[in-house]
């Protein structure tokens, strides 16, 4: 069950291969992630020292999170994967054009779960295209329901 989707990912890239990921969340952030309070529109994700981070995602915390403690909105989170996974992607995305990009957060066996996609950055002709091909799809789908 998807929580949030990150529709502006297959926008602005081509998404090659996907991945699921555990992600490292602190109680007040699984409690707003229910709530629907997330956002992963602005996040990437990064390798430092062997490991996947995830930056700039936003989970804003619920009005009635605990009171001893600073919530963060947009701290660095820890994604978890498989070693030999991690150093296929690291080994990926050091090769020219090639990005980690978070697609979308589901729920997976109760867990929240992060998917991530390697991706190719589109070009604007290429959006352009895109953008036409969609637009003829909804006019033949439209046509077809007329006749």
């Amino acid at each position: 069950m998807s929580i949030i989707d990150n529709r502006k990912a297959f926008h602005d890239y081509f998404i090659e291969e996907r991945l699921e990921a555990g992600i490292v969340l602190e109680g007040w952030e699984v409690k707003a992630i229910r709530e629907g309070r997330a956002q992963i529109k602005e996040a990437y994700i990064t390798v430092l020292s062997g490991e996947l981070w995830l930056l700039g995602a936003h989970i804003s915390p619920l009005a009635t999170a605990s009171t001893h403690i600073k919530p963060d909105p947009t701290r660095t989170r820890k994604l978890l994967l498989h070693s030999n996974q991690i150093a296929k992607l690291i080994g990926q995305v050091e090769r020219a054009g090639y990005t980690l990009i978070p697609v979308n957060m589901h729920y997976s066996k109760g867990k929240i779960k992060l998917e991530v996609g390697l991706a190719k950055g589109k070009k604007q002709y290429d959006k352009r295209e895109a953008e036409k091909q969609k637009d003829w799809e909804r006019e033949k789908q439209r046509l077809l329901k007329q006749s």
